[in-house]
C-alpha cells in the first residue's frame, strides 16, 4: 500500500489563511452535491457533503475541518434546501465526526495512505451512524450510508488520497 508524506497545516483562527481555505472547501461541499443530486439518489450513493470536508481537515487541520463540517450542510440547507431539515442534525454529526477523525490522522501518523483514510472514512461512518440511530431511532435508516453510500465512501478514500497527495501536496 503506498504511503505519501506530504506538507500538513495546523491552522489557527487568528490567521486570514485559515478562513480562504475553508471558504475554498465549502464551496467545493455546496458545488459537487449540487452535481450528484443530477443522478437519482446521487447525495445518498455519492455522500458529497463529506468530500471536502475530508480533505481540509487531513491537509489544514481542525478548525477548517470544523467550519467546513459545520458551515456547508447549513449553507446547503439554507440555499438549497438539501439536505432536508429531518437529516441536517445527523449530517451534522457525521461531518464534524469527519473533520475530528481526519485532522487525527493527519497529525497522528503525518503522511497520508489509502488505509488511513479508510480508517477515517469508517471511524466518521461508525460513530456517526450510532449517533444517528440514537436520534431517529430507527436502525434501518441509520446505516443507510452502509446500504447505499459505499461508492461515495469509495471515492472519499480514493479520490481523497488523490486530491491530498496529488493535488494539494504543497
Amino acid at each position: 500500500m503506498q504511503t505519501t508524506t506530504l506538507q500538513l497545516y495546523s491552522l489557527s483562527y487568528n490567521q486570514a489563511k485559515t478562513y480562504l481555505m475553508a471558504a475554498a472547501f465549502i464551496a467545493g461541499n455546496m458545488f459537487l452535491p449540487q452535481l450528484c443530486h443530477f443522478v437519482p439518489q446521487g447525495g445518498f450513493i455519492f455522500l458529497p457533503i463529506y468530500f471536502f470536508t475530508l480533505i481540509g481537515a487531513y491537509k489544514y487541520g481542525w478548525q477548517v475541518g470544523l467550519m467546513t463540517a459545520i458551515l456547508s450542510p447549513v449553507l446547503n440547507h439554507v440555499l438549497f434546501g438539501m439536505p432536508p431539515m429531518p437529516v441536517l442534525p445527523a449530517i451534522l454529526t457525521k461531518s464534524v465526526f469527519l473533520a475530528i477523525a481526519a485532522s487525527v490522522a493527519a497529525h497522528r501518523f503525518k503522511k497520508i495512505s489509502i488505509g488511513i483514510l479508510a480508517g477515517v472514512v469508517l471511524a466518521y461512518q461508525v460513530f456517526g451512524t450510532l449517533v444517528e440511530w440514537a436520534i431517529i431511532g430507527d436502525f434501518m435508516k441509520a446505516i443507510q450510508d452502509f446500504r447505499l453510500g459505499i461508492p461515495g465512501m469509495l471515492i472519499q478514500v480514493v479520490g481523497g488520497y488523490f486530491v491530498i497527495s496529488k493535488l494539494i501536496r504543497k
